[in-house]
């Protein structure tokens, strides 16, 4: 029953990335330091019948068996990044840290019944003293 409830609802994503954050941060002075660079996380959504793409930031998924139950890929990228970096570089709470040169891609793999996209967040990552 539950593949004939997937092949009923399908699935489709469009993971455009626009992120539009403003912070304004005085540079001015030493008051930060690189903790970590090329940090990355990623995500994929696997699929059947249906195809994916990609390109840069924007990936779009669309098929009508979803073989994953969570295919939020932005939101799991970017929580594999910090667990990447708090494995290397301690707890993040309590402390000042940002991401910097957040970079996106993404990539696809269809098959005529298969289909994957894949979405990576990378970043450097500094801390404000």
């Amino acid at each position: 029953m539950l593949i004939a409830d997937k092949v009923l609802s399908g699935c489709g994503t469009a993971g455009i990335i626009d992120s539009s954050n403003l912070t304004n941060v005085q540079l001015s002075g030493p008051n930060f330091r690189v903790i970590a660079t090329n940090v990355s996380g990623e995500s994929s959504s696997k699929a059947l019948l249906g195809f994916s793409y990609g390109f840069g930031m924007a990936a779009t998924q669309l098929a009508l068996i979803p073989l994953d139950e969570n295919r939020m890929r932005y939101k799991i990228a970017m929580e594999k990044l910090w667990s990447t970096f708090e494995t290397s570089h301690g707890a993040i709470t309590g402390r000042k840290l940002a991401l910097v040169n957040l970079r996106y891609d993404s990539e696809s793999v269809n098959t005529f019944f298969y289909t994957k996209v894949t979405t990576v967040v990378i970043a450097d990552v500094v801390e404000f003293q």
